[in-house]
C-alpha cells in the first residue's frame, strides 16, 4: 500500500466534523424540546380552547359585541358551568361517603350473618365493625374526605385560575385571533397565506363541531339517564345523570366506563337491585347512542372512523397523557379533513373487497 493511500481523504476531516455538529445540534433541540415541552402542551391546549370558543365569540363579534368582551363573556360562562358541576358532583361524594361510614356497620353484620347462615362461616367482624363506629379510624378518614370533597369545586376551580398562561394564550388567540392570523399572513407569499388560512378555517370548524355534537349527546344522555335514576329512586338523579353525560361524552376511551361506575355504586349503597337496573339502563343507552344517536349527530358534525379516533386517542395518550387523549379526535378530524381537500379522488374499481356482503344481502332478500 502506498503513501498516497495510506492519507486520510481531505473529505473526511470536513464530514466528520459537520456529522457532529450535526449530532450536538440534534442533541440541543431535543434537550430544548424537553425543557419547553410544558410550554408546547399548554400552546397545544390553548390553541385547541380558542378553536372551540372561536365560533361562538365570532357570532357575538357579528351581533356587535367587541371580540374581547365576547371571549371573555365566554370564559366566564365556562368557568361557571365547570364550577357548578365539580361543586355538585363533591356533595354527592361527601353525601354517600358520610353514608358509607354510618352505614357500613349493618352492612358488615349483615354479611355476617348471610355466611354463616348459608355455609357455616363464621367471620369475626367485631374490631371492622369498630372501625367504621364513631371514634373509629375509618369513620375518622372518611369524615376528613366527605368534609374536604364539599370543597373540590372550589379547590380545583383555584386551581384553573393558578393555570393563567393557558387562559391567557387562549384569550389573545380568540380575541385577537384576525390580527394574529393578518400578521402571520404578512409574513408568506399569498399562495401560502391561502394554505395557512384554509388550514385554520378546517380546525376551527372541526372544533367546534366536535364540542357541538359531544354537547348534543352530552344533552341526550343526561336527559335520559335523568328520567332513569329518577324512576329507579337513586339519590342525587341530576348530578349523577350530568355526571354520565359529561364524562361520557368528553373523557375518550374511559368516559363510557367511569361514567358509569359511580351511579352503579351509589345505587349499590342505596339499594343492591337498583344498582343492577342502572346497570342495564346506562348498557341499554350506550349501545341506542352508539348505533342511533351518534352516527346521524356525528354524520353532519364530524365525520371520522371510529378506528381512526381509537387510534389517535391511544397515540395521544402516549404521547401527551390526559391532554393528549382530549385533543386526540379534533386534532385527527381536522388533519383528515385537511388532506382530504388536497387529494384528488378516483373512480372504484370493481372488487368484492370493496362490496358490503350486508347491504347486498339485505337487498337480495328484499328482491321477490
Amino acid at each position: 500500500m502506498t503513501e498516497e493511500n495510506q492519507r486520510m481523504p481531505k473529505w473526511f476531516p470536513r464530514a466528520t466534523a459537520l456529522f457532529l455538529s450535526g449530532l450536538a445540534l440534534l442533541g440541543a433541540a431535543i434537550w430544548m424540546l424537553i425543557r419547553v415541552r410544558s410550554l408546547i402542551i399548554v400552546v397545544l391546549v390553548s390553541l385547541f380552547l380558542s378553536f372551540a370558543i372561536e365560533p361562538a365569540v365570532n357570532w357575538l363579534a357579528r351581533r356587535g359585541w367587541r371580540r374581547g368582551l365576547a371571549t371573555l363573556a365566554m370564559f366566564i360562562l365556562i368557568l361557571l358551568a365547570l364550577g357548578g358541576f365539580l361543586f355538585a358532583m363533591g356533595s354527592v361524594l361527601a353525601d354517600q361517603i358520610t353514608k358509607l361510614t354510618s352505614e357500613a356497620p349493618g352492612y358488615i353484620a349483615q354479611i355476617e350473618r348471610w355466611l354463616e347462615d348459608q355455609f357455616g362461616i363464621v367471620v369475626e367482624t367485631d374490631s371492622l365493625i369498630a372501625e367504621f363506629s364513631s371514634g373509629g379510624s375509618a369513620a375518622r378518614l372518611a369524615s376528613n374526605v366527605a368534609g374536604d370533597l364539599v370543597s373540590i369545586g372550589t379547590a380545583l376551580m383555584s386551581l384553573i385560575f393558578q393555570t393563567l398562561t393557558v387562559l391567557l394564550f387562549t384569550y389573545y388567540l380568540v380575541a385577537d385571533g384576525p390580527k394574529l392570523r393578518r400578521l402571520l399572513c404578512s409574513a408568506l407569499p399569498p399562495s401560502k397565506q391561502a394554505v395557512m388560512l384554509k388550514g385554520w378555517e378546517i380546525a376551527i370548524d372541526k372544533t367546534g363541531a366536535y364540542i357541538y355534537s359531544r354537547t348534543l349527546l352530552g344533552v341526550a344522555a343526561f336527559l335520559v339517564h335523568w328520567i332513569v335514576f329518577a324512576l329507579l329512586d337513586v339519590p342525587s338523579p341530576v348530578p349523577l345523570a350530568l355526571w354520565v353525560g359529561i364524562m361520557s361524552q368528553f373523557v375518550p376511551v374511559a368516559g363510557t366506563y367511569l361514567a358509569g361506575l359511580l351511579p352503579i355504586l351509589i345505587a349499590l349503597l342505596h339499594q343492591p337491585i337498583s344498582a343492577l337496573w342502572v346497570l342495564i339502563a346506562i348498557a341499554v343507552y350506550q349501545q341506542l347512542e352508539n348505533y342511533l344517536f351518534a352516527p346521524r349527530i356525528t354524520a353532519h358534525t364530524m365525520n371520522i372512523h371510529p378506528a381512526i379516533a381509537f387510534g389517535t386517542v391511544i397515540a395521544g395518550a402516549s404521547l401527551m397523557g390526559v391532554v393528549g387523549t382530549l385533543l386526540a379526535v379534533p386534532v385527527a378530524a381536522t388533519v383528515q379533513a385537511f388532506v382530504s381537500t388536497y387529494i384528488q379522488r378516483h373512480e372504484l374499481i370493481d372488487s368484492e373487497l370493496l362490496d358490503d356482503v350486508e347491504s347486498e344481502e339485505n337487498s337480495n332478500t328484499e328482491d321477490p
